[in-house]
Parts: structure tokens; sequence; C-alpha cells
């Protein structure tokens, strides 16, 4: 799927060690270097600005490149333990940046070669051997003056060539990227809550509190202004656009689909216009008002945006614009989703919405369908169908609870079999704690009624996420 381009984040990188070592045992600080070196660059794949300051190995030293990371303004800083060092020399580091601390406990390999290494003969040898292996040394220490100074930080465990220490990284990158993604994200509301869901009503504030989120208060004359600007041209080539995204139904009639193009232009500006990088909706209006005949006319516009990393909810359900946004930011969708029905046979929960969808992530074709009505909402028009692609899949809601914001994520499957061919997005999913467990563990955080869907399984980045902004992280399954 396509992503926008984002500002890449900024990793800080420095080393640790002991400057009583170097002339100690010859050639022990250039193969220490050799191996941050080998960290930074396997990051820099990752798509981050690592600011790489090398190995501090005095507290003189770990002033002097405080101040070079403060200046970067990185966004997180990775701690690499090469060898024993000084708790000293880190300190004045962490305590000067105040940003999310990730110490790298990873050593050169996964055990010593204990033969080769007792065959060395010189135990001056053999001790500078055992310090370019010994990064465990120092990490009680360093965790020790962490806890005692009130500051928070990760560790990431293993050795250099161990997959499951670059997954680790690559996620705390991806969580990080996120954030700065939510931090400069520009989320418009437009028109009003559905009357009565009392579930979607959202706190603004904490929502800008809590992701550092800019909200844009959104007007419908906005969107008639442009509507009843657009051209022929305009329409033609919108149009077109549907029929290569969408498998068009023949059943779709032209002025309903000229209707929908002139709503998706109108939209298209309204985004560009104020920058926006997610949106929430919902309109009703009087019968037979101009207003009305945009928001019947919108989905279609709104699955343009949202396959195009502008993620639009529905029924102005801010939250969920904002669970879409994350998923989107991880480059894994996050289609706009409610609870349809359970298959106590087949053990799965439906889930679903008559649009917007996430057509990046579908499975088989996308169908732009005419719909008679929309059910409890007023009017008429086009809607999409489709099934979100089959495999593995994470489900986020943001929830307002009664204290605070968190994040409720679970991890699932999308699986074959039937679904609703009612003109909406409709797909089964299957958990490994099963459908009623699900629905009910879910149901007790109290989410909205709302939630994302991405495809992979995600929760392990979404933790990290949270760790990073404060918030809580409930994993269901």
């Amino acid at each position: 799927m396509s992503k926008k381009k984002s500002k890449t984040i900024k990793v800080g990188l420095f080393g640790i060690g002991l400057d009583t070592y170097w002339p100690q045992f010859e050639g022990l600080l250039e193969r220490l270097e050799g191996y941050q070196k080998q960290v930074a660059d396997r990051m820099e794949g990752f798509g981050a600005e690592v600011i790489n300051v090398g190995l501090v190995d005095s507290p003189v030293k770990a002033r002097e490149k405080a101040l070079v990371l403060k200046t970067e303004d990185i966004d997180i800083l990775f701690l690499y333990v090469s060898t024993y060092a000084l708790s000293s020399t880190v300190l004045p580091v962490v305590q000067k940046l105040g940003c999310p601390v990730i110490i790298l406990n990873i050593q050169p390999v996964a055990a010593i070669d204990y033969e080769s290494f007792n065959k060395l003969g010189d135990r001056g040898k053999m001790t500078g051997e055992w310090l370019a292996h010994c990064q465990a040394c120092s990490v009680p220490e360093l965790a020790n003056v962490f806890n005692r100074s009130g500051i928070d930080y990760e560790f990431i465990t293993g050795y250099l060539d161990e997959q499951e220490v670059w997954d680790e990284i690559q996620d705390w990158i991806d969580a990080t990227q996120v954030v700065k993604v939510m931090n400069n994200n520009r989320l418009g509301v437009l028109g009003h809550y559905y009357c009565g869901m009392l579930d979607v009503y959202s706190d603004l504030t904490k929502q800008s509190a809590a992701f550092g989120t800019h909200i844009e208060i959104l007007e419908m004359c906005e969107v008639k202004k442009y509507r009843d600007a657009v051209t022929e041209n305009e329409v033609q080539e919108k149009i077109k656009e549907f029929q290569s995204t969408f498998e068009v139904l023949d059943v779709c009639e032209e002025v309903e689909l000229i209707r929908a193009a002139k709503t998706s232009i109108a939209l298209d500006k309204l985004v560009e216009n104020h920058n926006l990088g997610s949106m929430a909706y919902y309109y009703e209006g009087e019968s037979a008002n101009e207003y009305e005949n945009i928001v019947t006319s919108v989905i279609a516009g709104n699955t343009l945006l949202t396959g195009k990393n502008v993620p639009v909810a529905g029924e102005y359900e801010v939250k969920n614009a904002q669970a879409m946004k994350i998923m989107d930011a991880f480059g894994v969708g996050g289609s706009f989703s409610e609870f349809y029905a359970m298959d106590f046979n087949d053990d799965i929960v439906m889930l679903g919405h008559d649009g917007p969808a996430h057509f990046a992530i579908a499975e088989g074709n996308v169908q732009l369908v005419p719909l008679p009505v929309y059910h409890g909402k007023p009017g008429k028009g086009l809607s999409i169908q489709m099934t979100v692609k089959h495999g593995h899949v994470t489900l986020l809601s943001v929830v307002e609870g009664k204290d605070a914001v968190f994040l409720l994520v679970a991890e699932g499957e999308s699986v074959e079999g039937p679904v609703l061919q009612i003109g909406n997005t409709n797909s089964r999913y299957r958990f490994s704690i099963g459908a009623r467990a699900f629905m009910n563990e879910w149901s007790k955080q109290g989410p909205s009624h709302h939630c994302a869907i991405g495809v992979g399984h995600i929760a392990n980045k979404i933790e990290k996420l949270g760790q990073i902004l404060g918030l809580k992280v409930v994993k269901i399954c």
C-alpha cells in the first residue's frame, strides 16, 4: 500500500565502555567500535536517521556527547553496552536528553567459544577477549541507577546475529515513527455526532493531550463551496479513478457516480486546504437539503482518502480516526469496522461497516455498489463492499476510559467463509481465545463499538507505542 512520505525520526546511539581498558588491552576499543557501527548501519536500514556519537568512556566525554544528541533533538535513544562501563558515564547523557531510552545488551555472539578462549594461553589476552563479550556486566548497575533516578527504560537482550534483536529494534523505531506521525497529525472533524451514540462522544482535549494531534473543526459549507465549483473534466477524471480503484458494478447509476465524484473532489480539496492527515465526519441535514446530498455521497471519496493515507472514520468517531491513523502509520491499513454478528458454528466474529474502507488491505476486488438505504441514516447512495485480506490481523481501539485514554488491542485472523453481501465491508475473524471469550473480554474494556483493523500481527509495536506515549495498552489476545 502507498504511504505518505513522513519526516524521518532521529535515533540517538551511543556506546559505553571504560577508558581504563584501552591501554590495557590492545585492539579492544576498535573492536567494540566496530560492533557499534554494525548496530548503527542496521538501524539506518530501518528508515531512521542515526546520530551515532560513538563510544563514551568517561564522565567528561558523556557530557560532551549529551550536548551533541540534545542539539540534534533526537526522538529516541539507544544505549549500546559494548563492555563494562561505569554508570557515572551514562547518567549525565540520559538525564540531559529526557527521551525514551532503550538499553542494548547485545553480545557479539550467542556464546563465547570456550575451547578457543581457553587455548589463548595468555590470561591478559583472555581477559581482553572476555571484556568484548561482557555486555551483561553493566546491565544491573544501569537499572539500579535509572530506577533510583526515576528514569524509564527498556532492555533488548541478545546477540548481534539474532533476528529477534533486530525485530525488537525495528519495532521501537517504527513505534517512534508513529509517535511522530501522531504528534504532527491534523485531524479534521466535520459535521456532528450521531445523536445518542454516547460511546462515540470524545474529549478532544484528551485526544490532543494523549497523541499531540491538532484537531481542526471543519464546516459543511466549505465542502459545499468546493463541490459547487467542480468542473465536468474533474468529474470525469474522478470517475476514472473510481473505475481504476474499485470494481464499479453495472447497477451503479450514472447520476450516483457523478454525485459521489463531485463530493470526492470536494473532500480532496478540503483535506488539501487544511493539510489533514485524518478525519471524522457525520451529518444528516433536513430531507432533500444540499448538505444531506453531500453526506449521502461521501463513502466512495472517503474510501479513496483512507486508502491514500488519510483515514476517515464515519459517525464522527474521533477515537477511531485516531486508531485508524495509528494503523495506517504502521503501514498495515486500518479499516473502519464495527461488530456485525457472531457465528457460533464456526467460532468467528463478523465485523464490517458501510464505509469508509481501507481499499489497500482488501481480499480481492473492492466493489462500489448502490445501497437503497443507509441503515440508521438518511438517504441512499453508493457504498463499498469488500473483505479484509485473509491472514493475520490486528484490531485496535483508542479508548477513553473513566480516568484516561488507553489502547485496546487484539490479534486474530481474517478467515475465508461466507459474508453478508449487503454493500458493506464485511469479514470473518477468528481469535485464539475463541469468539465468546474475545467478545466478552474486548467489550469489558469499554471501547466504543468501532475499531480499526489492520493486516499482520503488530500488538508488540502498539505496546511500544503506548510505552513511548505513556498510555496503558490492554491486549486481549
